[in-house]
């Protein structure tokens, strides 16, 4: 985009320097006349005459000059400024002219004028202003006043040409800087209106408060979400008001202007138009406003909608849950629950043989065993929560899970089982039992699957800092491996394995990873499968810590 510099600017800084030139013209006009009227007794009245002359002719050409720039605001030209220039050489010569020539004491006037002209105008324009000025000042010095052109006269002449070199020079660098600093406010004034268009027309709301509470800044939207009419706040205390529409929002801005600090997704009860709404509010503090306190920009949205879809997502993810887990259990009850009627109808048969009758009773009894242990594992998995946080010493807890698991009558015989991290005391928070349970259950599906004379490793590490990957952004977290050297997860199980009711184990009830993934979500954790070394799974659980003592 290309911005050529404003007349506007330009003039700006010419009126100051014409309005200047203005006064000081009238002064050195109104001296000359002053010193005749002081000395109307004894000067000559031609002299007389000539000075209020000249004081008249420099109102009459200054009013009409001041009349053209600075009330009808017409820009002021180069031939204007020029003009303005050679009346004042000419004027300042005349009053030379009366007061002794090369000795008057308003010779240093030239000066003044040469520099204004260095201001005003171009590098010719000054170069005929000097001309000028040497001209008229040599020529009415050896004309006029013959006695008065000494070598104090040439030495005036050098200084004008020195004057005028030096102020156009200075002029020049002025002139250079002012069009620059011009162009930046086009700028900066082109910026504020994009931005000004863009915030109006923004769908989200912007308040700023300064220091003091009071309303610097709203747009339309805020207008609208808030009732507020700028043209009635601006200025005014207005966090009041606002606490009135949305409770707690002037308690946010507060705390932001106190604390220095910006909030961020802050969700706030509201009310548009006498029916309940949700906003989402942000902050943004800008420090340095004149008043010892931040300024406060709060952001905000009518979030109502997206918050009354998320709900209904949320119900229908959990409906859709309930749904498939309702049918999971469904198929799991109802095979046990086929045996059992068949058997039973077989043994209600009067031919059966006593073998094949206690054979079908068995069957009853291990289908019934089997239909008990899925409820009580379904009813675990269900009651599921964080109910006890205490804080835990994870390797003992780790440790004691393992030797829980080795004992089990389900674990293979011949796997050796393997610790490490386990010889310190690192404290975490969490549910002990809970904890237990995730770890136990991870490690005797290891032993399960590494199979007689596998092998099953346990690794506790931590806390591991920050800045460490596999921490996966939780602040001084803990981690526990568990991974054997059985055949591993497919890949294309990989997605399912913590899927309630999921197996691949003959007789498992799929609800032991799925007590792990619950037990970590309880905890603000993670847990996730992949190759182990060993060539099977492992299974790697990442809880935050709450610190390591001893070693």
């Amino acid at each position: 985009m290309k911005l050529d510099l404003p007349a506007s600017n330009r003039a700006l800084s010419l009126r100051g320097i014409l309005r200047l030139n203005y006064l000081g013209r009238l002064a050195v006009a109104g001296g000359i006349l002053l010193a005749a009227l002081i000395g109307w007794g004894t000067a000559p009245p031609d002299q007389t005459f000539a000075a209020a002359m000249i004081f008249l002719g420099a109102v009459a050409f200054t009013a009409w000059s001041y009349r053209v720039t600075h009330t009808q605001g017409v820009e002021p030209t180069v031939s204007f400024r020029l003009a303005q220039s050679l009346f004042d050489v000419l004027l300042t010569t005349s009053v030379i002219h009366l007061t002794g020539g090369a000795q008057s004491p308003f010779t240093p006037v030239f000066i003044l004028v040469l520099t204004a002209a260095a201001l005003m105008l171009p590098a010719w324009g000054q170069l005929v202003v000097w001309a000028s000025t040497t001209t008229l000042f040599a020529g009415d010095v050896a004309w006029a006043h013959p006695d008065t052109f000494r070598g104090s006269t040439l030495v005036l002449l050098a200084l004008f040409a020195l004057v005028s070199l030096v102020t156009g020079w200075l002029g020049a660098g002025l002139r250079r800087a002012g069009m620059t600093l011009g162009a930046v406010e086009s700028e900066l004034r082109q910026l504020r209106l994009d931005t000004g268009d863009i915030l109006a027309n923004l769908s989200t709301g912007l308040l700023t408060v300064d220091g003091r509470g009071r309303l610097a800044y709203i747009n339309q939207a805020a207008e609208k979400l808030l009732g507020l009419d700028a043209s009635i706040w601006l200025g005014q205390r207005v966090l009041d008001e606002v606490d009135r529409v949305a409770p707690g929002m002037a308690e946010v801005i507060r705390g932001s202007g106190q604390t220095r600090r910006p909030v961020l997704r802050r969700k706030l009860e509201a009310r548009i138009g006498g029916e309940a709404a949700v906003f989402g509010v942000s902050t943004a503090v800008l420090i340095g406003d004149g008043t010892g306190q931040p300024s406060v920009t709060a952001i905000f949205q009518d979030i109502t909608d997206a918050e009354r879809m998320e709900g209904l997502k949320i119900r229908a993810e959990r409906l859709q849950a309930v749904a498939e887990l309702s049918a999971s259990l469904a198929h799991e009850i109802k095979n046990p629950l086929a045996s059992i009627r068949s058997s039973v109808e077989q043994i209600s048969k009067p031919t059966l043989s006593p073998d094949d009758r206690a054979l079908l009773q068995n069957l009853v009894l291990t289908e019934s065993d089997r239909l008990s242990r899925l409820l009580s594992e379904f009813l675990e998995f269900a009651r599921i929560r964080s109910e006890r946080i205490e804080d835990v010493d994870l390797p003992e807890l780790v440790g004691a899970a393992l030797r829980l698991a080795e004992q089990h009558p389900d674990a293979p015989a011949g796997v050796e089982l393997q610790g490490e991290g386990l010889g310190r005391e690192l404290r975490i928070r969490g549910d002990a039992d809970l904890l237990h349970r995730a770890v136990f259950n991870l490690v005797l599906n290891a032993l399960q699957f590494a199979g007689e004379n596998g092998t099953v490793r346990v690794t506790v590490e931590g806390p591991l800092g920050d800045e460490d990957p596999r921490a996966l952004g939780i602040p001084g977290s803990v981690r526990i491996s568990v991974e054997d050297s059985g055949p591993g997860v497919a890949e294309g199980d990989l997605g399912r394995v913590f899927e309630p009711f999921f197996t691949t184990r003959k007789g498992g009830s799929g609800l032991g990873l799925a007590v792990v993934h619950r037990a970590m979500d309880a905890h603000q954790g993670n847990v996730w499968v992949e190759r182990g070394a060993l060539g099977g799974a492992r299974f790697v659980m990442v809880l935050p810590a709450h610190g390591e003592r001893g070693a």
